[in-house]
């Protein structure tokens, strides 16, 4: 279907070709070419033969060019470009579609081209052939496409990206270098973004997505460029304003005064003046944040014929002037000098009235990119020469063959004067549109002509900015020039407007029109840049940051990270600011790293926070890593972020060990016993592991295995007890003394090591003893053979087995018995183990260190110890007793009295006074149950 309409459409073509071709060279030569537009309906009616012509041209480009872009004032409005491609970001698997090109380096030129009063700024974008763009999708960018948010998920590997270009790059003679690493990592996501925005543009939602990020990459990528160019300047040039000498001594040679230039006069000016070099490079910035968008017009929009030749439907109409002028005509000017609607106040055709608009429009975009030869050739093309000349006359004059008598060509405009007042009187004609009045305004150094058209606050900044340069410079070519004509005085508004970088904030900010947009994040963190005040951008900064955690203008990820960034570029190169506000901002950044997983990264930044700081994250950090391997890789990254390990991993196990505290003095032995582990106990034993990893740290592992323990065994979760006891190596005190050893060569240990291995003992020895209590009583009551049982009424052969089974049931018991009291004995050893615990008593330090008064940690453990004792060993006499009368050792129950009683012991101490009461009950049904052995109530044999 396709080939049988191009078919039958250019035999159509063919057809009138041959019907019309007379009339169309019988025309030809008579005037020129005529644009593929609407005329207005005058032009039309008598331009009948003319529209066949074109309707002839108009079909032939719509056969054998289908896709050329048709020159009128809609398609102009509605036309679509498509962005340049540049290298992908380093960490996407994209990467490898693109062809890899060299990136340029930036420079800081700032007097390559001072006859045009700014720096040949240098991008470090490299721009690839457009037909790059038209590629296939890959696989990876499919991927992306089906993520909830393409744009977020694009953009993740940028967080390890700059980490690795800030590990890499740590003396402060690489700030810049990482400066523009930052800019080529920005750069490289931005045209993946782009990519990714045309590719989901069908996907409203997630386009919106997408574009947001791409909008906060871009401002970043221009926030690295303005910081890149500022701080390179200061450190090429220093902050010092005068340091090269004054135009006066420079030009005398010999006593004689020595010919110099507009241009030397400036260059000089912009060596010894910070302010208003710094001022060049703001200019410089702006208009190259404008050139993308200028790039993208200038290769997509075709203004004018091929023919250089000006307003040409007006030329047109005058050479075909009829001789009788119909009444209804509007007055078209009938001379073609640029001045003529001017001075004639008559009308253009509408269609060059709208060329001319178009045109204008299209100077000032180049202009506002820094592209004034580009205007000028577009100029040219169009046919008026006569302006690309008017766009020369700012430049700074400078004649070389004075110096260098080589035919060097003349540069500038030596009546430069005069051309700035003469621009200056036509802006102030109203017949003169804003565009026009805006391109000689800006040239000119009029700021009032120029802020009509000026959209964006980034406009506005450049206005005033180059404003500002346009009249300082301007002072000085007046007060040291020495040219041979008085110049021409300018108005006194131009001078009467004295900026500086803080007014021209100030101004800008009351302008209803961009009020909001200087408000906004990147425009603030622009701005304080710019004016050099480091102390109050950190400022806003730290606000931003404290207010997003409780208000719903939460800063975005990458913005943090931007800001993170920032405030670290300021630290290693000795700006002024706060650092606590610095270190808030960081730690607000390490939070949304841990919150978003982002856990290799967390270590390198956490040792940008002082020590202590270090320690609190880290740990933070670290609580929520539960897989064995990956806590190997978060020490290992510690590690080499020169992070304290060991204070870190023990502030792990204390804030995980903290989250459930335990009141002691409220527990009893008569609670219940709990064998249930929760998931709280759960991270409490698997805690520990974060201080086995490393042998020197086996003395700490021990101390917190025993608070834990402590905890376990008050609310009798003997259990979790026994499971954290065997998270520590059994040879732990072994390692502790060897250590110890290979440390100090002592083999002493100190106080508080001693007292940590006497605690593991004491708990030790209790949880043997109630291990030894459980086999007993499983044993007593779940061991004893059953004695068999014969019915009535047996047969002999009946008696005859139950005789075989009673002995064997017999030999059962006996063995059983003897059981029970091995297992007796053994109980009772082990329970003796903790009621006579050596040198003190159970869990009772035999060191004290009188040499230093005991912290609150110290103080707070001897209390759970002082608990602990009045828990267990009442309960322990208790359970001892049960054990001894159970097995009818009535005597060794009465036993227990003295040694409760013992002074020795001081056992009685921790008993309360319900619990003696029950102990002494106990005692009674032993004391009673001693006589029917012919003894005394106190155990004694009766004589």
């Amino acid at each position: 279907m396709a080939e049988a309409s191009f078919d039958e459409s250019f035999n159509f073509k063919r057809q009138v070709r041959r019907s019309l071709q007379p009339l169309a060279t019988m025309l030809e030569g008579k005037s020129p070419a005529l644009r593929e537009q609407e005329m207005s309906k005058t032009f039309r009616k008598r331009s009948t033969n003319l529209n066949v012509q074109r309707s002839l041209q108009i079909l032939e480009e719509s056969i054998y060019t289908p896709s050329h872009i048709a020159r009128t004032a809609r398609n102009l409005r509605h036309t679509t470009y498509t962005p340049k491609q540049v290298l992908s970001g380093s960490k996407f698997d994209v990467s490898s579609k693109f062809r890899p090109t060299p990136k340029k380096t930036p420079q800081s030129s700032f007097f390559k081209s001072r006859d045009n009063f700014h720096t040949s700024f240098t991008s470090t974008s490299v721009l690839l052939p457009e037909e790059e763009m038209a590629e296939e999708i890959t696989t990876t960018n499919i991927g992306l496409l089906l993520e909830e948010d393409p744009g977020n998920s694009a953009s993740k590997g940028l967080y390890l990206d700059f980490k690795e270009c800030l590990q890499n790059k740590t003396s402060q003679d690489e700030m810049f270098a990482l400066v523009q690493d930052y800019e080529t990592i920005c750069e490289d996501q931005v045209t993946l973004l782009k990519k990714l925005v045309t590719r989901a543009s069908k996907q409203e939602e997630k386009c919106q997505k997408t574009s947001d990020v791409l909008y906060l990459l871009k401002e970043e990528l221009a926030s690295w460029k303005l910081l890149h160019a500022l701080y390179r300047d200061k450190m090429e040039m220093g902050l010092e304003q005068n340091t090269s000498a004054d135009i006066e001594e420079l030009m005398m040679v010999d006593g004689k005064r020595k010919y110099y230039s507009d241009k030397i006069i400036i260059d000089e000016l912009f060596k010894r003046d910070y302010i208003i070099r710094q001022g060049q490079i703001v200019v410089d910035w702006l208009e190259h944040c404008a050139r993308e968008d200028f790039d993208n017009m200038a290769e997509n929009i075709k203004f004018f014929s091929d023919r250089a030749v000006g307003w040409e439907n007006t030329l047109y109409r005058l050479q075909n002037k009829p001789p009788v002028s119909m009444g209804s005509e509007r007055p078209l000017v009938d001379e073609m000098d640029p001045d003529a609607p001017i001075r004639q106040n008559k009308l253009l055709d509408d269609l060059d009235k709208e060329d001319e608009d178009r045109l204008l429009h299209y100077i000032f975009i180049c202009i506002r990119a820094g592209q004034v030869k580009r205007a000028q050739e577009v100029c040219r093309k169009s046919g008026q020469s006569w302006r690309a000349a008017t766009l020369e006359g700012y430049r700074l004059y400078h004649d070389g063959n004075f110096e260098k008598p080589e035919g060097e060509p003349v540069q500038g405009n030596a009546y430069r004067d005069v051309w700035k007042s003469v621009c200056w009187t036509m802006v102030q004609d109203p017949r003169i549109g804003q565009y026009e009045k805006a391109i000689y305004g800006i040239l000119s150094g009029n700021l009032r002509a120029t802020l009509p058209v000026c959209k964006s606050w980034l406009d506005y900044v450049w206005a005033y900015f180059r404003a500002m340069v346009d009249m300082r410079v301007e002072e000085e070519i007046r007060a040291k020039t020495k040219c041979t004509r008085p110049l021409v005085p300018l108005p006194d508004e131009y001078f009467q407007k004295v900026l500086t970088p803080p007014k021209v904030f100030q101004e800008i900010e009351a302008c209803e029109n961009v009020r909001e947009e200087a408000h906004t994040w990147y425009h603030v963190i622009q701005k304080y840049l710019i004016l050099g005040d480091t102390h109050r951008l950190v400022e806003m900064m730290y606000e931003w940051v404290r207010q997003g955690k409780h208000d719903k203008m939460r800063v975005p990820m990458h913005l943090l990270r931007f800001i993170v960034h920032l405030v670290l570029f300021f630290r290693a190169t000795h700006q002024a600011m706060k650092e606590e506000l610095t270190n808030s901002i960081i730690e607000a950044y390490i939070e949304n790293l841990i919150t978003e997983k982002h856990h290799q990264l967390v270590a390198h930044y956490v040792s940008h926070l002082p020590s202590e700081a270090q320690v609190y994250w880290y740990a933070k950090f670290l609580e929520g890593i539960t897989d064995r391997e990956e806590q190997q890789q978060c020490l290992s990254l510690a590690e080499k972020a020169g992070l304290d390990i060991p204070l870190i991993t023990k502030t792990v196990v204390e804030n995980i060990r903290s989250h459930s505290d335990i009141n002691f003095r409220s527990l009893s032995y008569q609670q219940q016993e709990v064998t249930t582990v929760t998931e709280e106990d759960r991270k409490k034993i698997e805690a520990i592991n974060w201080l086995v990893f490393d042998e020197s740290q086996r003395a700490e592992a021990m101390k917190q295995t025993n608070a834990v323990m402590r905890s376990f065994i008050a609310v009798k979760k003997l259990e979790a007890a026994r499971e954290i006891f065997e998270k520590l190596p059994p040879d732990s005190v072994d390692v502790i003394h060897r250590m110890w050893h290979l440390q100090t060569g002592s083999a002493d240990l100190p106080v508080e090591e001693r007292n940590t291995i006497r605690e593991y003992l004491c708990i030790k020895a209790y949880l043997d003893a109630i291990d030894s209590f459980n086999d007993w009583f499983k044993l007593n009551n779940h061991g004893k053979p059953t004695r068999p049982s014969l019915g009535s009424g047996s047969t002999f052969t009946e008696k005859v087995a139950h005789e075989h089974r009673m002995k064997q049931y017999e030999q059962e018991l006996e063995r059983w018995r003897h059981s029970l009291n091995l297992q007796t004995q053994t109980t009772k050893e082990h329970i003796y183990n903790v009621l006579l615990f050596a040198d003190g008593g159970w869990m009772v330090d035999q060191n004290q260190n009188n040499e230093m008064e005991e912290d609150m940690k110290d103080m707070k453990r001897q209390e759970q110890m002082d608990g602990l004792r009045g828990l267990v060993l009442p309960g322990l006499c208790f359970l001892l007793h049960n054990v001894l009368h159970t097995c009818q050792q009535y005597i060794e129950c009465l036993r227990l009295a003295d040694i409760v009683a013992s002074e020795h012991h001081k056992l009685y101490q921790v008993f309360r006074k319900d619990e003696l009461q029950h102990l002494l009950h106990l005692l009674r049904e032993s004391s009673l149950s001693v006589l029917d052995q012919n003894c005394d109530p106190l155990g004694y044999e009766l004589q």
